[in-house]
């Protein structure tokens, strides 16, 4: 059976700044002996709205396994995306913000186009840019997600390593346990943190945003203006950001959000 960490054609790794992800980055470049071939790419697709500790855990990731993560953030939809690095990634959510103006509308979970636009798209051109039209997308979902991994693999052009390699979340674990670094942020039953991806994603659960929002009020401030800048809400279905953050931090005993699941997107591990 053939190492499915081995590249042998054109490939973009894709690392989402989660656990999961750079562990599959892991044990490519240990596949390769600790260097990866001319083929490999390894992409970091970043909205701004990451949270610290996501950027400072790609950065070490790289600096600790002697690897080039390639920063990509998303100008517009008529552009190629900027390459940038760990001191001029955006932090504010600008590559966000330059999406939802230039669409004039917002996400929402039926129609995820900031998974597609400032992920997926950014990753496709910057490939293409370099030579590679034709390339496959390592990403990275564990053997224990099956949903996730059927729809990836029903894709020509995505593979998914650790699926392959029967890696389940107690091998992530292990993993990140016995190293030197990590991301700094808590580590979830499933494998995920909170925290992760976009800090107040409008896929996440509402009692898991409201707990981060009763932690640093301060990040539900961006949400609530895009709602405002568009006019519209990222959930039709649930209250405004604003109200959200009224009830999270002023009256945090008058509503129960609930316990509703997150939804599964792209964009994490």
């Amino acid at each position: 059976m053939k190492n499915p960490y081995l590249i042998d054609e054109p490939t973009a790794i894709s690392f989402s700044g989660g656990r999961t992800s750079a562990y599959m980055l892991w044990k490519c470049l240990e596949a390769h002996d600790g260097k990866l071939p001319d083929e490999a790419v390894v992409t970091f697709a970043n909205t701004g709205k990451e949270m610290p500790q996501t950027l400072d855990f790609v950065q070490a990731c790289s600096d600790n396994w002697g690897v080039d993560i390639v920063w990509l953030e998303f100008v517009s939809r008529k552009k190629d995306p900027q390459v940038v690095n760990y001191k001029t990634a955006s932090r504010n959510g600008e590559p966000f913000d330059l999406l939802t103006s230039e669409k004039k509308y917002l996400p929402n979970p039926r129609m995820r186009f900031c998974t597609t636009e400032l992920k997926i798209v950014p990753i496709q051109k910057y490939m293409s840019s370099i030579g590679h039209t034709d390339f496959i997308t390592a990403v990275g979902i564990r053997a224990d997600e099956p949903r996730r991994v059927a729809k990836q693999k029903a894709k020509d052009d995505y593979i998914v390593p650790l699926a392959d390699d029967a890696v389940t979340i107690e091998t992530i674990r292990d993993f990140w346990g016995s190293q030197s670094f990590g991301l700094e942020l808590p580590f979830m039953p499933d494998g995920t943190s909170n925290a992760s991806n976009c800090d107040l994603c409008f896929l996440k659960g509402r009692q898991i945003r409201a707990s981060i929002m009763r932690e640093n009020p301060t990040l539900a401030d961006w949400w609530i203006g895009q709602e405002s800048k568009i006019g519209g809400r990222f959930r039709k279905d649930q209250t405004s950001y604003q109200d959200m953050k009224v009830i999270a931090t002023d009256q945090p005993n008058l509503f129960d959000f609930g316990n509703d699941e997150s939804i599964s997107c792209f964009c994490g591990d």
